[in-house]
């Protein structure tokens, strides 16, 4: 069965947006985007809100971005690539190929999707992250934790919800961005 992998790059205290909705201070180095990259390179399928899912559309529609680095020509191949389910009530439509729209984020059939795919998954942004972690769908968390303290913001993990976890693996990356990968316990 394939894994469903909650990753998120988020502040020392907890955060993946400021107060003021930015996270410039998460962007990746060279050395992270390089990791994030062969994370990535075996996923199959990527879950998103519609938020998160407008923020990553540019990966696919706008090729300056890839054009910048080999490293972010690389990361645009990597996610291209890959299907993506969007889960949005408001959305219209879609502007990527590889991608369907779903109205409603529906445990049972991405239990069903984990069953049957040959690749993981991830879901990406704390929102959809929140029902995965309360149906027990998650089977790890990849987190970035960046060097600094926002003080608050939008929170990487969900509130409310209690999950164990054993330490899988934990990396120092150049740019004092630490790496902590946890398998769910239960």
């Amino acid at each position: 069965m394939a894994k469903l992998i909650y990753s998120a790059i988020a502040s020392l205290d907890g955060y993946i947006a400021d107060e003021d909705g930015g996270f410039d201070w998460a962007v990746p180095d060279e050395e992270v985007h390089a990791f994030i990259n062969e994370l990535i390179r075996p996923i199959g399928t990527y879950l998103y809100g519609r938020l998160m899912y407008e923020m990553m559309v540019g990966w696919e529609t706008d090729p300056s971005i890839a054009e910048q680095f080999p490293l972010m020509r690389d990361f645009a191949e990597i996610w291209q690539a890959a299907d993506k389910v969007v889960y949005s009530g408001t959305l219209e439509a879609v502007s990527t190929s590889k991608t369907r729209l779903e109205r409603d984020f529906d445990p049972e059939t991405v239990r069903r999707l984990k069953a049957s795919a040959g690749r993981d998954l991830t879901v990406s942004g704390p929102d959809l992250a929140t029902h995965a972690f309360r149906a027990g769908l998650v089977d790890e968390c990849h987190l970035f934790l960046a060097p600094v303290v926002v003080g608050g913001g939008k929170r990487a993990l969900p509130e409310g919800v209690r999950v164990g976890l054993e330490l899988l693996d934990e990396r120092r990356l150049g740019s004092e961005t630490v790496y902590l990968r946890y398998r769910t316990a239960g």
